[in-house]
């Protein structure tokens, strides 16, 4: 190690402690802040290690709408928040169950005619 820009170095110490104040300004970190790290659906509890497959779901839907309080967050994982997200997406749609969505069941059925070709042999 000859020549170390210090300057250089300074910066980059500043930037990143600049960034982190940032992202603790944000509401990822402030639910943390707030809530325990388990996941509201399916309980499972995370640490430092695997924090990062703990997101923050917004209940109204709403990404602009971040009370202080964390009225509007949840603590999902990863699994349980794309599962959330996908019910709200069959709710736009109009589903409201399993059954609703079978309406458009299929008619063709591929084994129809294997009973008679297996005989065949």
């Amino acid at each position: 190690m000859s020549n170390i820009d210090h300057q250089r170095l300074d910066r980059i110490v500043l930037d990143a402690r600049k960034a982190g104040e940032a992202r603790e300004k944000g509401y990822r970190e402030r639910a943390l802040k707030i809530h325990p790290w388990i996941c509201g659906r399916c309980a499972r509890e995370f640490t430092h290690t695997n924090l990062r497959e703990l997101t923050v779901h917004h209940r109204d839907h709403n990404h602009d709408n971040n009370p202080s309080d964390g009225s509007n967050w949840e603590l999902l994982c990863l699994y349980c928040h794309d599962n959330e997200h996908q019910k709200q997406i069959e709710a736009d749609r109009g589903y409201t169950d399993s059954t609703t969505q079978l309406k458009g069941t299929a008619t063709h059925s591929p084994f129809a005619k294997l009973k008679g070709l297996l005989k065949a042999e």
